[in-house]
């Protein structure tokens, strides 16, 4: 019992540690994902050894460590529950209309088009993001154009297509692609129906996996880019999409300082999306970020529509800035700047590496 618990807790240690290691090597970056997993065990572990401490002193280093482990990932993750105090805002004269936005990655081989198609039909959302759809998507969601006249489609068969759909007024819209020519985001301005105008972007970059990107340079890099594209930006911004990433992550911590947004989580509860099949290995990595002027009402997940990522709902509403919500912008320190733009330059560099090997 002893051993197997030194065996165990080690192994934990090290998994919780990882993160902590700056590489973007997938092998330090998806433990990053891994703290709802890792804490229940580790109370679990550190329950267990209690009964054994009198037959191991190297036990009672290994309960200290996953002691204060447990500590961190509680601090961390406490944020992201409905227990950490939020501000209720009561909408002023001057607010807009609630916008309802639905953004799902739909799973490129996921052919139960009619799950998704009958849950936009019956929400009835002013805009909503697709991830992963290609041509068959694009066919399927044909149905649906007579009540979203205004879209932007960016087809491809590689799982990085992308389809935006709204029902507001699109003043302009445009594709960018940032680090690669084959990862697309989307940028819209949009007004509603009485006036606000508002920028929305879609995002959807590569994981760090062994399956796929070796590293999260192309992931950081790209996230970045978006981040300073909306720094930018004189109007009110909400950012959606399939981030490929957890927001207590470093990088996506960067993301929120250089874009001055705020993660729409913060005290609304974990709202894991992704995997859809598997309940124990569920991660929330289907974000939403926006400016003080955007007030989150609800946000919430759907039921599954065959993907392997929940869909995500979000109603809100454009305001006057209010203290509390400016109070939650962070910004980057002079060293985050320069490790920002680092970022970009390695995701912007590792697109060219990868041509250059295939060529």
């Amino acid at each position: 019992m002893v051993l197997t618990l030194t065996i165990i807790s080690t192994l934990l240690i090290i998994l919780g540690l990882l993160p902590f290691v700056q590489n973007q090597h997938w092998i330090f970056r998806v433990p990053e994902f891994m703290k709802l997993q890792l804490l229940p065990i580790q109370v679990v572990v550190v329950v267990v050894g209690c009964f054994c401490l009198s037959e191991s002193h190297l036990l009672w280093y290994l309960q200290a460590a996953q002691l204060l482990l447990i500590a961190y990932h509680v601090y961390v993750l406490m944020r992201y529950t409905k227990f950490w105090r939020t501000t209720e805002y009561a909408a002023t004269q001057h607010a807009s209309d609630k916008i309802k936005i639905i953004v799902c990655n739909v799973y490129q081989p996921n052919n139960a088009f009619h799950r998704f198609v009958g849950l936009i039909e019956k929400e009835q959302p002013d805009i909503f993001l697709t991830m992963e759809s290609n041509s068959d998507w694009e066919r399927a969601m044909r149905v649906l154009e007579k009540d979203y006249p205004n879209y932007e489609k960016v087809t491809l068969e590689n799982t990085y297509g992308m389809h935006f759909y709204t029902r507001l007024k699109v003043n302009s819209v445009q594709t960018h692609y940032f680090v690669a020519d084959d990862l697309p985001s989307i940028e819209a301005e949009l007004e509603t129906r009485d006036g606000h105008r508002f920028v929305f972007f879609g995002v959807h970059p590569p994981p760090p996996s062994p399956t796929e990107e070796d590293n999260s340079k192309e992931r950081d890099g790209d996230l970045l880019s978006v981040a300073k594209k909306v720094r930018d930006c004189k109007l009110p911004v909400v950012v959606a999409g399939d981030f490929n990433n957890v927001a207590w992550a470093k990088s996506s911590v960067l993301f929120k300082k250089t874009s001055r947004l705020i993660d729409a989580r913060i005290g609304r509860g974990i709202l894991a999306t992704f995997h859809a099949k598997y309940w124990f290995f569920r991660i929330p990595l289907d974000l939403l970020f926006h400016s003080p002027e955007v007030f989150i009402d609800e946000l919430f997940v759907y039921p599954s529509i065959g993907s392997d990522h929940f869909p995500v709902g979000c109603t809100f509403h454009i305001d006057h800035r209010s203290d509390e919500q400016d109070e939650e912008v962070k910004h980057l320190g002079k060293e985050e700047v320069r490790e920002v733009n680092e970022l970009i330059e390695k995701g912007k560099r590792e697109e060219s590496d990868n041509r250059e090997s295939v060529g």
